[in-house]
């Protein structure tokens, strides 16, 4: 047994409430009082051997998301270095994004990027045309921004510089190249001075050593004379790079992974993934920028990689590509883990491509990476390996098809295929298959359903959930059939950066521990965000273009993947929980990018007694108050209208209802836009509500949504429903206490019961089989303190080393301050059964030694 048993019942308010000032009892004052009496009890069988835990149990998820790779973990300085950005990336780009005409002293002339046949090579196919017009000793050119403030130096740091350029000028082009401030007047290093000699493309090369610190330099190139001078592929790289290595990565960043000393690395993606066309990036296909990531494109001289639209609304250079992702792998000690598409687009797109010899050529592709990864220096692509300088093999053992579909029958058809060719060529290979976008759900059911029935290795799932789901889902792997496939949990987070969501989700790793022979790889994600540049929250590390800073959540996975032990120890928790609560408060109206119109809503008792109503009838809408102040809400001909078809959640609430057995019916119209209705109920303000989401994913899905505190999880999904404009539905919502049935048009549509306990104590136990260790692992995600005995079950050394991570709930590290860090320090009185008082909030680990 693993379940915390009911002793006393905490309200949810007792849950989440801050804590007060605490400071755990000194040993005299433990001495002289009598021991209080425990709230929780931990029971551990060290005599007895739980699952083995994988060693490949916790790893990282790479994905350029919040500009995680350019700008991010790829060192390259320069933003915008080969003048590929593009409308077709994101709608404010321009191929001078990042760049500014610079003339100085008389200097003269244009700056225009160009796409013709004088360019670079094929895949670089735009390049800056600098015409020059310089009299008098003038100069002219551009100066480049960088990233976020601007290119951030290190005062006695040297800086690789390079660029590929050629001049149609008799006798060559002088070109200045310098490390300035925004207008020019500050020098942060000596100039470097390059020839540029012929009308062919040379690469030109030299080495700043800056003289001062600062985060907002600018690269400066200007060219004297007169004449066209064409660049391209201007680089400004940090010598000091993680490992040293040549076209590497930023080493504050990486050493922040590496740190976490995770088994594996999951890569790219993610959306990345499976979203865009699945086309190459060549003449056949238009030069498509959006495209799925394909590896082939990602290799080879950075100077002839493709360019991409990222789906996440950016470029993506693939400077960072998968030589330096394998070799990362290899220097942070972990496991490679690729992730390749399937052919079935995900991530809101849902189409499938038909087309059988491009699904034959990804499958192609798919053996030619492993053969990079782990072919001889002989095979074609094992000596492209050796000649970008890495002649062992990686040892690629484990790689996943797909991500997230939403199209499961068609997702897994094009999924076997793949098994088959990979299974029949290389048959070490662990394929890892997916089970959709969602914890739950028909999609789920059916994906997994699937993975079963042809005996599939191992499945991957994703959710983003509210800090209460993890704590009501401790024993999801429970259940799970031991002798079916096992699970990669490829992404997970609680939807915030506070330390109550990294406690959630440390709650939430006792049981994946305690469940290894089930859960064998797990990843929280996303993991890096550049503060500026946020597409997604939360994240595990935020950085700007100097600094790094680890979020509560880091710390936290960090505690569990440095302390993780060999096998899991039985053992079983008694103690205090959160029952559930019926659902009580406000009936709340919204849209998401439609326009729609409400009317006749009443909320009675079941025998009809009116606790609520409004028909419009009088033209106002007094009953109402804007939370989400957002849309354009009014009376038009009877009924409550909101008319922003472009808003995103436009929540209004009628007044509070405290009744715990209510009906809600209302009539609803969708005038315009791209989804359907967001019905509310149970709302206590924009953060703490139910809704019924008819409708959504553009018109695709109808689900039900609990927010908790901001954070969200889906309760009952419904796939392939949609909602017509111009019709009107009548909308029944009937709540008796926790449970819900939802109709549509007078039929039972979905229902859900939100009756789950919530546990705030968490607990699991492993030993260190080399040195006989118990790892203690105790979670108390409450504001109170947790006095807790603990039984053994066998001899152990009276001191123990303790480490943890405690503090305010709501805080979280930011650039300026990081108040959630771990504390370690060596604790007496311990022994086979002892009392300890964990601090509210916190999350502790002991390593006890055994005799």
């Amino acid at each position: 047994m693993h379940r915390i048993r009911l002793l006393t019942v905490l309200s949810a308010a007792t849950v989440l409430a801050l804590p007060l000032a605490y400071a755990a009892p000194s040993l005299g004052a433990d001495r002289r009082a009598a021991a209080p009496e425990p709230d929780y009890t931990i029971t551990a069988h060290a005599g007895q051997s739980g699952p083995e835990i994988s060693d490949s149990m916790y790893g990282v998820f790479f994905e350029d998301i919040n500009y995680a790779a350019d700008g991010g973990l790829y060192a390259e300085l320069v933003r915008n270095r080969s003048f590929e950005f593009l409308p077709a990336d994101n709608r404010s780009y321009t191929g001078m994004t990042a760049w500014t005409p610079r003339g100085e002293g008389g200097g003269g002339g244009t700056a225009t990027p160009v796409n013709d046949g004088s360019r670079l090579n094929e895949r670089n196919r735009t390049y800056l045309q600098l015409s020059l017009a310089n009299t008098a000793g003038g100069t002219y050119g551009v100066s480049n921004s960088g990233w976020n403030n601007g290119v951030a130096l290190e005062a006695g740091k040297s800086y690789g510089f390079s660029v590929w350029a050629r001049s149609d000028t008799a006798g060559g082009t002088p070109l200045t190249v310098s490390l300035r401030d925004e207008s020019g007047a500050t020098s942060y290093a000596d100039p470097v001075q390059i020839q540029v000699n012929g009308d062919t493309w040379k690469k030109y090369a030299g080495t700043f050593t800056a003289t001062s610190k600062t985060d907002s330099a600018r690269l400066w190139l200007q060219g004297e004379g007169v004449g066209t001078l064409r660049l391209d592929m201007v680089s400004l790289m940090p010598e000091d790079t993680f490992m040293g290595r040549e076209n590497g990565l930023r080493k504050d960043l990486a050493e922040k992974i590496a740190a976490l000393e995770p088994e594996f690395v999951r890569f790219p993606g993610g959306c990345l993934v499976n979203t865009g066309s699945m086309s190459g990036y060549d003449a056949a296909s238009g030069w498509q920028r959006a495209r799925s990531y394909q590896w082939k494109d990602t290799v080879g001289p950075v100077e002839e990689r493709a360019t991409n639209a990222n789906f996440w609304g950016y470029n993506q250079s693939y400077g960072l590509g998968y030589y330096e992702y394998f070799q990362f792998a290899e220097d942070v000690g972990a496991m490679p883990l690729p992730v390749v598409p399937a052919l079935v687009t995900g991530c809101g797109q849902n189409r499938v491509t038909e087309d059988e010899a491009l699904l034959q050529r990804y499958i192609q592709d798919t053996l030619d990476l492993i053969e990079f990864a782990n072919g001889p220096v002989d095979s074609e692509w094992g000596a492209l390996r050796a000649e970008m300088g890495h002649p062992e093999p990686f040892g690629l053992t484990h790689l996943g098809v797909g991500n997230e579909e939403n199209l499961p029958a068609e997702f897994f058809e094009r999924f076997e295929k793949f098994r088959a060719a990979i299974e029949a060529r290389y048959p070490e290979i662990t394929i890892i298959s997916n089970s959709g976008p969602d914890d739950q759900g028909a999609l789920f059911d059916q994906h997994w359903a699937q993975n079963r029935a042809a005996g599939v290795d191992m499945v991957d799932e994703h959710y983003y959930n509210s800090p209460t789901w993890f704590l009501q889902n401790n024993d999801r792997y429970d259940s799970y059939d031991r002798n079916g496939p096992k699970v990669f949990l490829g992404e997970y987070a609680s939807q915030d950066n506070k330390l109550f969501n990294a406690l959630s989700e440390a709650a939430y790793m006792t049981g994946l521990e305690r469940n290894a022979d089930v859960v064998q790889l797990a990843s929280y994600a996303p993991l890096l965000a550049n503060i500026d540049h946020v597409q997604w929250r939360p994240d595990m590390i935020w950085f700007d273009n100097d600094q790094s800073w680890s979020s509560a959540s880091y710390e936290v996975q960090k505690l569990f993947m440095n302390n993780v032990g060999d096998r899991v120890v039985p053992s079983e928790a008694t103690g205090k929980v959160i029952e559930a609560k019926p659902i009580t408060g406000a009936v709340g109206l919204s849209t998401w990018a439609t326009s729609a119109a409400y009317d006749d809503v009443s909320v009675t008792a079941p025998d009809g007694t009116s606790l609520f109503a409004d028909d419009f009838e009088d033209g106002n809408a007094e009953g109402w108050s804007s939370l989400a102040n957002s849309g354009t809400w009014s009376v038009v001909d009877g009924a409550y209208t909101q008319t922003d078809a472009t808003a995103q959640n436009t929540l209004v609430k009628g007044s509070d209802i405290t009744a715990s057995d209510y009906d809600i019916k209302l009539k609803a119209k969708k005038l315009s836009g791209s989804e359907g209705f967001l019905l509310a109920f149970g709302v206590k303000d924009s953060g703490n509500l139910y809704w019924w989401n008819i409708g959504g994913w553009n018109n695709t899905r109808t689900v039900v949504e609990k927010a908790t505190n901001g954070g969200k999880e889906t309760l009952v999904a419904r796939e392939g429903h949609s909602v017509e404009t111009g019709r009107t539905y009548d909308v029944r919502i009937e709540v008796r206490g926790t449970h819900v049935r939802l109709f549509l048009d007078g039929q039972l549509f979905q229902e859900f019961d939100d009756d789950q306990v919530t546990e705030p104590f968490a607990q699991v136990v492993t030993r260190d089989e080399a040195t006989g260790d118990l790892l203690v692992k105790v979670v108390n995600a409450q504001a109170e303190p947790a006095v807790t005995r603990l039984d053994l079950g066998v001899k152990v050394a009276s001191r123990a080393e303790m480490t943890v991570i405690s503090g305010d709930p709501e805080d979280q590290n930011t650039r300026t301050a990081q108040p959630i860090k771990p504390v370690t320090s060596t604790i007496r009185g311990v022994d086979s059964t002892f009392t300890r008082t964990f601090a509210p909030y916190s999350v502790t680990f002991i390593r006890i030694q055994t005799r």
